[in-house]
């Protein structure tokens, strides 16, 4: 069996949502708790924003400088890793613990690769729902890591895609898409 930590971003400034929408509200909690109490329970998870509080208990950190991008926001998270497989979340995926076992389970059949990252429905590439070997994932990231794509982490490593289908990949980035969400919840 694998160990996992699911690194979960969580700090971003949210300017097309007009605020943190991982702190909006969806159901009975908020995007990111949905998200986080749904990943497996064996699973170590480490969050990388302002602390809150969540349903389960986590690891906190934060990127420097807060908001730095999520290069920065991974390279904060990997001095707390110690699982070798690392599934990146971002925190605005409140349906992302669905898929992230089978990119899991993929990477752990293919010993050749060091990542295996989803791709929505429209075609994009989803380097925040995608697990990646902890080394592997350590040696990509650049020092600094301020600024940098996270594509350009990617593309330094061995990789295969895997399609995934909404609401998995779905992404809270604006109003409509929280709309979207709650319209997703279980009755």
């Amino acid at each position: 069996m694998t160990t996992v930590t699911a690194v979960v971003l969580c700090g971003g400034a949210g300017t097309r949502f007009g605020g943190d929408k991982t702190r909006a509200v969806l159901g009975s909690t908020t995007v990111l708790d949905h998200l986080v109490r749904a990943l497996p329970p064996t699973w170590t998870v480490v969050c990388v924003g302002e602390p809150r509080e969540l349903s389960r208990p986590v690891r906190w950190c934060r990127e420097e400088p807060p908001g730095g991008g999520p290069v920065a926001a991974l390279a904060a998270a990997l001095p707390h890793v110690t699982d070798p497989v690392v599934v990146a979340l971002g925190g605005d995926m409140p349906y992302a613990a669905a898929p992230a076992p089978s990119l899991v389970a993929r990477l752990a059949a293919e010993q050749d690769l060091d990542a295996v990252v989803g791709r929505d429905a429209g075609g994009r590439l989803q380097p925040l729902l995608a697990a990646y070997r902890l080394e592997a994932l350590r040696a990509a990231v650049p020092d600094p890591p301020g600024g940098t794509p996270l594509m350009r982490v990617l593309d330094r490593m061995r990789s295969a895609v895997v399609p995934l289908e909404a609401p998995g990949t779905l992404d809270v980035d604006t109003p409509a898409d929280l709309e979207d969400a709650r319209h997703r919840l279980d009755p």
